[in-house]
């Protein structure tokens, strides 16, 4: 077959099967997306991240536990392309392994909290009253408190450690997400289509897992590509003051937490762990961003 019949078939204005109308759908969404200048800069960004935490161990040029005291705080050099930390490591190389676990804790926080905050707002918005106050007043109250004091205070209970970190952002992370899918569910929960649904004889059950948690799922993943960057500074903030990864864990905030005895003399120790974070997080945000304009149902981009 042909590229243009494929072009064709896949542009088709009645597409003739389910699978056919699904990658009618995705070649759309990727052609708009990928006319999204800013969208296509954050999505290179997150393949380097993706890249660099699969070949960590062929990119790093040293080993980023080993230390040597002779070689501490060097500058930027050919032999350490970041310099070196106050114990001698290669900074290059622990902000390459660093990518590893920046990558873990947004993939494990996307896991738990984004399913989680859509199937409680989905139940929520379907099914109404007392069910709808009690999940809702649960989730205003974790709304009410700030994302990263709550964070604290659960770590500080949970105890150190990037296991426990990521158990926090989580729990802080999933009301957002509950607020979209509820308001998702609202919109279109007596839809005709909906009620089509339950005159088949389709229980609760079905009709919230066939059918209204895939009309979320383009909303979610937006919101979800979004906030990556504040989970990513979040995890920073704890790693930042020890409550996160511990020593001698190569994670960004804690590399930064050390550097800032030496930000005037040795800026480099402080700032190159600091660029990974602005840098990653900037790619999430392009890319949220473009994908908020190709999957907005108020866009005609996507469809």
């Amino acid at each position: 077959m042909a590229f243009a019949d494929v072009q064709n078939w896949l542009t088709a204005d009645s597409p003739g099967s389910r699978m056919q109308a699904r990658l009618s759908r995705f070649y759309r969404i990727s052609g708009a997306l990928s006319r999204n200048t800013l969208a296509m800069v954050g999505f290179v960004i997150i393949l380097v991240l993706i890249l660099t935490a699969i070949f960590a161990p062929w990119i790093a040029t040293h080993d980023p536990l080993t230390q040597d005291l002779t070689a501490r705080l060097l500058p930027p050099s050919a032999t350490n392309w970041m310099g070196t930390d106050e114990l001698g490591r290669d900074i290059w190389s622990r902000v390459v392994f660093g990518a590893r676990i920046t990558l873990a804790i947004v993939i494990i926080v996307a896991v738990l909290a984004a399913p989680a905050g859509l199937i409680i707002g989905a139940v929520s918005g379907y099914f109404g009253g007392w069910v709808d106050r009690i999940l809702m007043g649960i989730t205003d109250i974790f709304l009410s408190m700030p994302k990263l004091i709550l964070a604290l205070a659960l770590v500080a209970a949970l105890g150190p450690g990037i296991e426990n970190a990521i158990i926090a952002i989580a729990i802080t992370s999933w009301p957002g997400y509950a607020r979209i899918a509820r308001a998702e569910t609202m919109t279109f929960k007596n839809s005709e289509f909906i009620a089509a649904v339950r005159l088949q004889g389709a229980s609760a059950l079905r009709v919230i897992l066939g059918h209204v948690l895939p009309l979320c799922t383009s909303s979610m993943i937006i919101r979800v590509t979004l906030d990556m960057a504040g989970i990513i500074l979040t995890a920073a903030g704890l790693g930042f003051i020890g409550l996160g990864a511990q020593p001698p864990l190569p994670e960004w905030g804690a590399m930064i937490a050390r550097g800032r005895s030496f930000i005037l003399d040795q800026w480099w120790v402080a700032t190159m762990p600091g660029f990974a974070i602005i840098i990653v997080s900037l790619g999430f945000c392009f890319l949220g961003d473009g994908l908020r304009d190709v999957l907005d149902p108020k866009s005609g981009e996507g469809h």
